[in-house]
């Protein structure tokens, strides 16, 4: 069974910075994509970044510059460093992962920035 345990979530000033980490369990096979989303209250979730097998990467325009992900496929982790955050990046966020054909996600962690 494929699950997806994420840690690093919290509490941040403006200009501060965070580090989520997403480990994923049950798996045998490569994972396809491995990506982070986020959901604020009220809004619709959403794409933050995504990294390929092969290590490419999308990132939504709006944390393009201050978040990197990054994955461990030895480890099957998958890591979002998110620097210069701002009040706007408060959400839940959301591990995913494409694995044989279909998608798994995390149960969340919460981030909260704020002064």
């Amino acid at each position: 069974q494929v699950q997806l345990v994420e840690s690093g979530g919290g509490l941040v000033q403006p200009g501060g910075s965070l580090r989520l980490s997403c480990a994923a369990s049950g798996i045998i096979f490569s994972i396809d994509t491995m990506g982070w989303y986020r959901q604020a209250p009220g809004k619709q979730r959403e794409l933050v970044a995504v990294t390929s097998r092969s290590g490419s990467t999308n990132y939504a325009d709006s944390v393009k510059g201050r978040f990197t992900i990054s994955r461990d496929n030895t480890k099957k982790l998958v890591l979002l460093q998110m620097n210069s955050l701002k009040p706007e990046d408060t959400a839940v966020y959301y591990c995913n992962i494409q694995y044989q054909f279909r998608g798994y996600w995390g149960q969340g962690t919460q981030v909260t920035v704020s002064s």
